[in-house]
């Protein structure tokens, strides 16, 4: 008997922690976003090391070129981040700096969009931000209506040519009962009714 009360007290206790299911899926796309060459509207931000005058914020041009100081016009539409950074030092060593250290930070991919429909308040296309989450993507249209079916959330993604659709149980994870969901360029967030 004293085991049954144990056990019914046990389940009757919200877990401690949130329960797991994406890290591995969160890992994978900060993994490839690494990888994601960048395009016409994305802003990044180039860090020169000991030189703030060379550093600030830079959004590529619709021809895939930036404007530096000291440098110029610089072509980097379809460079990952890595190669924005290696590009800006050899530049930056053609004469102006001995052994410049340069970091490039992208804060915005206005050239990637994800798209939120279903029971929302404002469905539409949006633009993708490293580490946006799928309640951030929920939130930038408008929140769920009434009828939203907020634990029967859907992420349509493609993989290696096929789609792939990942459950989500949004309104756990607002609660803390379940890990979020990193999204990736190109995901479709769709929000069921609750009637369906």
């Amino acid at each position: 008997m004293g085991i049954v009360v144990v056990s019914a007290l046990l389940a009757a206790c919200p877990p401690s922690a949130p329960t797991t299911g994406y890290e591995h899926l969160n890992q994978a796309i900060a993994e490839q976003l690494q990888m994601v060459g960048l395009g016409p509207g994305d802003v990044f931000e180039v860090r020169v090391y000991g030189e703030a005058e060379l550093s600030g914020q830079h959004r590529i041009a619709a021809d895939g070129s930036i404007d530096l100081p000291l440098v110029g016009q610089m072509v980097v539409g379809g460079l990952t981040r890595q190669e924005i950074a290696e590009r800006i030092e050899e530049k930056l060593q053609g004469g102006f700096l001995r052994s410049p250290s340069v970091s490039v930070f992208v804060k915005e991919y206005n050239s990637r969009k994800i798209f939120v429909l279903g029971q929302v308040k404002s469905p539409g296309t949006f633009a993708f931000a490293a580490g946006m989450n799928i309640v951030e993507a929920i939130t930038l249209a408008g929140g769920f209506l009434s009828s939203a079916n907020a634990n029967f959330v859907v992420v349509t993604r493609k993989k290696d040519g096929e789609e792939q659709r990942i459950p989500v149980p949004v309104e756990k994870i607002s609660q803390g009962l379940a890990s979020n969901l990193d999204l990736q360029a190109g995901d479709i967030v769709f929000i069921a009714d609750r009637l369906l």
